[in-house]
């Protein structure tokens, strides 16, 4: 079976547009969190929410949008995007500029393409509008491939010219976690030399505030804060958009072209809690086994593993769960407990975007020698007491990272990385 490996990574997040930026955010413990201007309203009590810098996409007609000079896309192209597509366009161009790739590498039947994202409730709900208004012959064209929930995976699979596996994933926060798994199992079963991974989401109003509904967000409006996983006044997550790309490909590939190799991908893990539509199981009984199947893929052991990168979103319930399951996998001494610490505090929860964002971090982690720690605790929770939850960046290379995320459903997955 050939040997996984990440050689290529792009981020537009919250916390910055750049992997350099994205690396000093993390070291520093910087978040990337704002008052949301939009969310400024007497009838909306959330507040803050992680927002791309250096776009502006609030209008639905992406002739509007602005975005960095560096990025040239043709009037075609960019018609066709909801904002989330925009961020993926822009990081999948990092991560293969990153990996060395040119398109003849690209576009060819070894390489393929998987996306994650919940389509574009913005552009949903504009174009439908605009065509219960003005009638079918006024409406775009392009309204069905810029919303979708597939549009992601429609719009960058043209773009770049990908000719092998392609496919999009919705299995909410999960999504992108998915896709870089079963991207793994494209390239280790032989089907595929390589795939390109991208999770994305718009993140601005019509995507998180209906999650307030839920009673699933922060209300507080303190943006340093806001986002605490696994304090004990945890009150909710903040909603977050944007992109990450990330290239996956066997050992001898990127040897071959001289790319860079962030660490090796050994295995992944998936399972289902068959609880609840919307709160995971109280045990995280799921969780549990999804860590235990990536470990058994991997052929590692709960005591080979340096850091976790917790799915942890900063809700009560969640948060719980997650550290039950952490428990029942690694046990209860601090002292021999893995490095845990949830980089949400920083980011935001992306929902679709979040997994492959907390993977690039994780590669990040394991290339340039740290462990990012837990931001924003004050007062730990109780609950969390045998957990060793790092509340600072220890400058340490972890030589084997998890990183877990959960989906409605109860849908989990936990991923691997190992250093090389």
């Amino acid at each position: 079976m050939p040997k996984v490996v990440v050689s290529g990574l792009g981020f537009i997040c919250p916390i910055g547009n750049d992997q350099e930026t994205v690396t000093q955010s993390l070291r520093e413990l910087r978040h990337g969190l704002s008052v949301y201007p939009r969310f400024e309203a007497p009838n909306i009590p959330v507040r803050v929410a992680g927002l791309v810098k250096d776009f502006v996409t609030d209008s639905p007609e992406p002739e509007d949008w602005k975005y960095p000079a560096m990025y040239k896309l043709r009037r075609e192209v960019l018609r066709g995007f909801a904002p989330h597509v925009l961020y993926g366009y822009c990081a999948l161009t990092q991560a293969i500029a990153d990996a060395k790739l040119t398109p003849d590498d690209i576009s060819n039947l070894d390489t393929g393409l998987f996306t994650a994202s919940a389509g574009s409730s913005m552009l949903t709900y504009y174009n439908l509008g605009r065509m219960e208004k003005n009638g079918v012959a006024r409406s775009t064209p392009m309204g069905v491939v810029s919303s979708v929930v597939g549009t992601l995976s429609y719009n960058l699979v043209a773009a770049f010219k990908v000719l092998g596996s392609s496919c999009g994933f919705a299995s909410a926060c999960a999504s992108s976690g998915h896709a870089l798994g079963f991207a793994w199992e494209e390239i280790a079963s032989g089907r595929q030399k390589r795939m390109l991974v991208v999770g994305g989401e718009d993140g601005n109003l019509e995507t998180i505030l209906p999650f307030a509904a839920m009673r699933a967000l922060s209300l507080n409006p303190n943006p340093d804060t806001a986002s605490r996983p696994f304090d004990v006044a945890r009150d909710g997550f903040v909603g977050a958009g944007g992109a990450v790309a990330m290239v996956l490909e066997t050992e001898e590939e990127a040897v071959r072209r001289g790319a860079p190799v962030y660490c090796e991908m050994p295995g992944w893990g998936m399972a289902s809690d068959g609880y609840n539509v919307a709160i995971s199981h109280p045990e995280g009984s799921g969780l549990v086994q999804a860590m235990k199947l990536a470990l058994r893929r991997s052929n590692l052991q709960p005591g080979d593993v340096d850091y976790i990168n917790a799915h942890a979103t900063s809700t009560p319930i969640g948060d719980t769960s997650e550290i039950r399951a952490l428990k029942t996998v690694f046990g209860t001494n601090d002292a021999e407990s893995p490095a845990i610490s949830s980089t949400k505090a920083l980011t935001g929860h992306g929902l679709s975007l979040a997994s492959i964002l907390e993977a690039g971090i994780c590669a990040l982690s394991i290339k340039h020698g740290f462990m990012p720690g837990s931001a924003h605790i004050q007062n730990l929770d109780p609950e969390a007491a045998g957990l060793n939850i790092i509340r600072t960046t220890v400058n340490e290379r972890p030589q084997v990272v998890l990183s877990n995320s959960s989906g409605f459903g109860g849908a989990n997955v936990a991923l691997v990385f190992k250093a090389v």
